[in-house]
């Protein structure tokens, strides 16, 4: 009996198992919110831990894209667009259309007195032709609704175009303004219906009085014969004029004089103001390089832009002030990042192509147009292996990413090399060991002689301020 008992004391002593239903299990509970992709058809988010211990070669992986991503910008480079033919000479001044992307217009010396407006459209079947009689040269702008367009040739007249108007004939001028002689360039008032003209003289005209009125304003510093003019687009009563004493002249309207003048080492061949910056221009020199100037500070340049190894005949900015354009007579087009001149960004060239003689961007910046001495008005892509029509989201991300990867590592490695290795004609190639030779000749003479003359007697100077002769208020 008492054993018994003990077994059961012991077995109420136990304690009593809950039924499995009864327990609380853990669980992993997430939002969708957080997990789920937030529209129809997007990719499901990612959860990355960004600690770097867990990434060790997260530095490789990344360099190693930034290689990918640097040779398929070189793979898909085809910045050639498209020729307008059309005129049978050199292509010596183009005008753009500020309203409309598409409405170009070149100026040639064909002899048959002619300017072509264009159907630029980058598509296949939207490139067209229109042109009639005009005077040989051409300059932008437009500012009005009716399109009108100025004209000047060396016949001592400029005439007013229309490129809207039907019911005008095309060879048949709205007005003819007349010189005492030759217009060499003409330029248009960013928004009054004023536009100037360059002889030997500056003169601005009122489009409303009509050719037959007398100029409104007349400029001049020295006799010599001034070949480029160009209104400031932001600040729009100054003016700046190159001539062929080698001499740069800012003009103000506001009170009809001259303010300054820069005489180079070189003469200048072309002017461009920067459309975000009213007081910087760029000049393009006889002496193979572009120069950037504020007109505040005249005694140095800015900046100088050295690849070209002939002269530089043309230079424009791009809308956004971001990027410049210049075409030289050593048949190749090039594109500059504002403030970096060491190196062009890109390089343009064609087996076909002749010396260049004007250059311009488009005015949505997308594109570059160039005329050449073989008598055709090219289209080229700005970045070369940008691709043309619609992107999708996932294709913009890309390309975002893509090139903040290159501009990360662009000086790294072999990114650095491909990004700066560009193909040129073998003659441009011989021009430029040729002057890398006689550059180098020449900084050595110039050491030699600061090292056996008096201490202070020979001071270097500096090439931005070397390219200015002098400067007279």
């Amino acid at each position: 009996m008492v054993s018994l008992q003990l077994v059961t004391l012991a077995h109420l002593a136990r304690p009593t198992r809950k039924p499995l239903w009864t327990k609380k299990i853990k669980a992993l509970s997430r939002s969708l919110d957080v997990h789920a992709p937030a529209r129809q058809g997007d990719p499901a988010p990612l959860s990355r831990n960004l600690n770097p211990a867990l990434h060790p070669f997260d530095k490789p992986r990344e360099y190693t894209r930034a290689l990918n991503a640097a040779k398929l910008d070189r793979l898909f480079a085809k910045p050639f667009v498209g020729a307008l033919e059309g005129h049978i000479d050199g292509i010596y001044s183009i005008a753009k259309d500020t309203n409309r992307l598409n409405v170009v217009a070149s100026a040639s010396g064909d002899g048959d007195r002619t300017v072509k407006v264009w159907d630029a459209d980058p598509r296949p079947d939207g490139l067209g032709q229109t042109s009639f009689n005009a005077m040989e040269d051409v300059d932008d702008q437009d500012d009005d609704a009716d399109a009108d367009m100025t004209t000047g040739g060396s016949l001592r007249r400029g005439g007013l175009l229309s490129t809207r108007d039907k019911d005008v004939p095309p060879s048949e001028p709205l007005t003819v303004y007349s010189g005492k002689t030759a217009f060499n360039s003409l330029t248009h008032h960013a928004t009054n219906a004023i536009f100037a003209s360059a002889s030997c003289s500056i003169q601005t005209w009122d489009l409303e009085r009509g050719g037959s009125s007398d100029p409104l304003l007349s400029m001049t510093w020295g006799p010599e014969a001034i070949n480029v003019v160009r209104f400031n687009m932001s600040e729009r009563q100054v003016l700046a004029s190159a001539g062929s004493d080698r001499g740069i002249v800012l003009y103000d309207l506001r009170s009809g004089k001259p303010l300054t003048k820069m005489i180079m080492q070189m003469r200048a061949n072309d002017i461009a103001w920067n459309p975000t910056e009213p007081t910087i221009f760029a000049v393009a020199s006889e002496d193979h390089n572009v120069y950037t100037f504020d007109m505040r500070h005249l005694n140095s340049a800015t900046q100088i832009y050295k690849d070209h190894v002939a002269a530089v005949m043309s230079v424009d900015f791009s809308p956004t002030g971001m990027e410049l354009v210049t075409g030289s007579y050593d048949r190749t087009l090039r594109i500059w990042e504002y403030g970096k001149g060491n190196h062009s960004r890109d390089v343009y060239h064609t087996k076909r192509m002749q010396r260049v003689f004007s250059s311009a961007f488009s005015m949505d910046a997308r594109f570059v147009l160039s005329g050449s001495d073989d008598g055709n008005l090219r289209i080229w892509k700005a970045k070369a292996s940008e691709k043309l029509g619609l992107l999708s989201g996932s294709e913009m991300a890309q390309r975002e990413y893509s090139e903040n990867l290159r501009n990360k590592w662009s000086a790294v490695g072999e990114v650095s090399k491909i990004e700066k290795q560009r193909h040129v004609p073998k003659a441009i190639k011989q021009a430029q060991r040729l002057r890398k030779t006689m550059v180098d000749a020449s900084k050595n003479k110039e050491e030699n002689r600061r090292k056996h003359s008096k201490a202070g007697d020979k001071k270097p100077k500096a090439a931005r301020k070397e390219a200015i002769l002098s400067l007279r208020e």
